[in-house]
């Protein structure tokens, strides 16, 4: 990680308010496809990691029974409070929670896993324990959409910035999805720099 977890935090607090406003438009394609493949059941509750404002957690509360949003900037979970009292939803629940540590009760169940546009701020070897984590929660699917690159990046016009970020290959995070258990049945490219990853569970845990 190229920020410790405060200056993320901070950074991201500070434009909480515009963060809705400044997003791109792949981001936005991206989102849509995780929401899509996420499909909670209506008894499902889904875990969204790197939460932010809502965009995932709100959408696909619609349809499950309860979605646990974390994230690590209190402004950024502050609007997506905001954004679910409006839309009148109280199956949303905003917490602090870390990739590697979501902050979760032991005895909590979690049926689908989602994150949009905030892995990608941990280096490789930090993505692959958080995909541990992930799949440690029991959770049957898991649903990634993040920075990651399909082939090298033109380092001209890099879709991400390389002070604060740290994309993974989709060979990676594919290989680290399969070592714990999963089989990775889509990873569609939204751009040659973004893709969205659907990983369903083909081996149990452990008793």
């Amino acid at each position: 990680m190229k920020k410790t977890v405060e200056e993320h935090a901070e950074r991201f607090s500070e434009k909480a308010a515009a963060y809705d406003d400044s997003k791109s438009d792949e981001y936005h394609a991206c989102a849509s496809l995780v929401i899509d493949h996420a499909a909670p059941e209506a008894d499902d509750v889904v875990l969204d990691l790197g939460a932010g404002t809502g965009a995932i957690a709100l959408a696909v509360a619609e349809d499950a029974e309860r979605v646990l949003a974390r994230d690590i900037s209190e402004g950024m979970m502050e609007e997506g409070r905001r954004k679910a009292d409006d839309r009148g939803l109280d199956n949303v629940e905003f917490a602090y929670g870390e990739f590697r540590d979501p902050g979760l009760d032991s005895d909590r169940r979690v049926d689908v896993v989602t994150s949009n546009f905030a892995l990608h701020h941990l280096a490789d070897d930090e993505k692959r324990e958080a995909i541990r984590v992930m799949a440690e929660t029991g959770a049957r699917r898991i649903v990634l959409g993040d920075v990651a690159f399909f082939e090298e990046p033109d380092p001209e016009a890099p879709f991400y910035s390389p002070e604060v970020d740290d994309p993974a290959t989709v060979g990676t995070l594919v290989e680290a999805f399969t070592e714990e258990g999963f089989a990775v049945t889509a990873a569609e490219r939204v751009h040659d720099q973004v893709a969205v990853i659907v990983a369903e569970r083909v081996r149990e845990l452990p008793v």
